[in-house]
């Protein structure tokens, strides 16, 4: 056990299985001391199971987060856990099947729109519902996948990711004065249940297997888990608006 969040009140999103990235940061969380909540959409029971094997169960809150009213609620639940928050991990991206795996030109707004609310908007509307229990030296990081080129089969959710570090920055351009920091990590593809649902994921891989400078392992988590625990922490006290990348080195170079 360590100190790095002794005493933090930490609520974490996007814990589905124990392979996910969320479930790994709650853990680590945990083991630096830190006091964990999650949020939970649709399965809430598989989510209760998956958090009852942390090193401490963790409260489990349900949460839609395309849902003002739950927004709006959101709160008030937690304090029936905590009395405040000092970190917020949005690790949260959906896309319906259309708008993914080369059928770019084809994919309808509606789809595009579900796309970017969940995958993207979602990072403001789940940070200003939690401002009420955020203060000063706050953080909030979220989950990336670096948006900066086109990637195969990848389509509206590259888009979505876009959306996703504009909003950070924006974010971190208009909670600055109240002391909350807002940073990205940005981590290479790992086989999570999400991850596996994208069409041609496997192009991800070769991709990762051929370039990753340090060498990538897909079915590790931890290394991206522990750069969002860092950043939770206080030893980034005066950095915002970042995107840390956590992917073996493939963003930093052309080929």
């Amino acid at each position: 056990m360590g100190d790095l969040l002794r005493g933090k009140r930490v609520l974490v999103t996007g814990v589905i299985t124990q392979s996910s990235i969320a479930f790994h940061v709650a853990r680590l969380a945990q083991e630096e001391g830190a006091e964990v909540v999650l949020t939970g959409y649709g399965r809430l029971g598989l989510v209760e199971r998956v958090a009852a094997r942390l090193p401490k169960p963790a409260p489990v809150v349900e949460l839609d987060v395309t849902d003002r009213d739950r927004l709006e609620a959101l709160p008030g639940l937690l304090r029936d856990h905590v009395d405040g928050l000092d970190a917020v991990v949005h690790s949260i991206a959906f896309a319906p099947d259309a708008a993914l795996g080369g059928n770019f030109l084809n994919t309808r707004w509606e789809d595009v729109a579900t796309a970017l609310h969940v995958s993207a908007y979602s990072l403001k509307s789940l940070t200003t519902a939690c401002l009420p229990l955020l203060g000063e030296g706050a953080s909030v990081v979220g989950l990336d996948f670096d948006a900066r080129v086109a990637w195969p089969s990848y389509d509206w959710m590259g888009v979505s990711k876009a959306a996703l570090e504009a909003t950070a920055r924006y974010l971190a351009r208009y909670l600055g004065p109240r002391g909350v920091r807002v940073n990205l990590v940005a981590a290479g593809p790992v086989r999570t249940v999400a991850a596996k649902s994208i069409p041609g994921f496997a192009d991800f891989e070769a991709i990762w297997d051929r370039r990753a400078l340090l060498g990538w392992d897909l079915t590790d988590p931890v290394p991206t888990a522990r750069a969002v625990t860092a950043l939770l922490s206080d030893w980034f006290p005066k950095t915002t608006g970042e995107i840390v990348h956590v992917d073996g080195g493939v963003h930093a170079y052309g080929g």
